[in-house]
């Protein structure tokens, strides 16, 4: 029996909104928080752009939480004010294609795309992957894997 996983926002408008989501994907928790972050409140061409441009190293993402052990690069992040921050390519690729995948959703139910924009972009832990990684004198040591779920609902909205 799989359990039916939700959306965590509630009384949206089903014809002038769109949920697209990403299951039990292989990418930092830590680090799709962040970006998601930076998500909420932009319009689907400006987040699409952004999320091209760290793909390509010329944009950084600003980590506000987890940040600790992080070099700091306040040239690239004078605009945000803040100082710690990176490249999350491969979450940047990932949260690109839940948004292509919005957008193809959104062409479908005849919304206009260049009115989109992101009410709300989550992050959730996924389940964990157990596995053990033999040693030496027939004993082994545990290997966890966690992975993570991303759901986001974009809006029509009238400029």
């Amino acid at each position: 029996m799989t359990k039916k996983l939700g959306y965590s926002i509630m009384g949206i408008d089903p014809d002038k909104t769109v949920k697209a989501s990403g299951k039990d994907l292989r990418i930092s928790l830590k680090k799709t928080t962040e970006v998601c972050r930076e998500l909420r409140g932009l319009k689907l061409e400006d987040a699409k752009e952004m999320l091209e441009d760290v793909v390509a190293e010329k944009r950084m993402i600003p980590f506000r939480q987890h940040k600790k052990k992080l070099g700091h690069h306040a040239d690239k992040l004078r605009d945000y004010k803040w100082f710690a921050g990176g490249y999350p390519i491969k979450v940047a690729k990932r949260i690109l294609g839940i948004l292509k995948n919005a957008e193809g959703s959104a062409e479908y139910k005849g919304l206009d795309a260049d009115k989109l924009k992101i009410i709300h972009a989550s992050v959730d832990m996924g389940p964990k992957l157990r596995r053990f990684i033999p040693r030496g004198f027939g004993r082994s040591s545990p290997k966890y894997e966690q992975l993570t779920r991303v759901q986001l609902v974009l809006e029509e909205v009238s400029e």
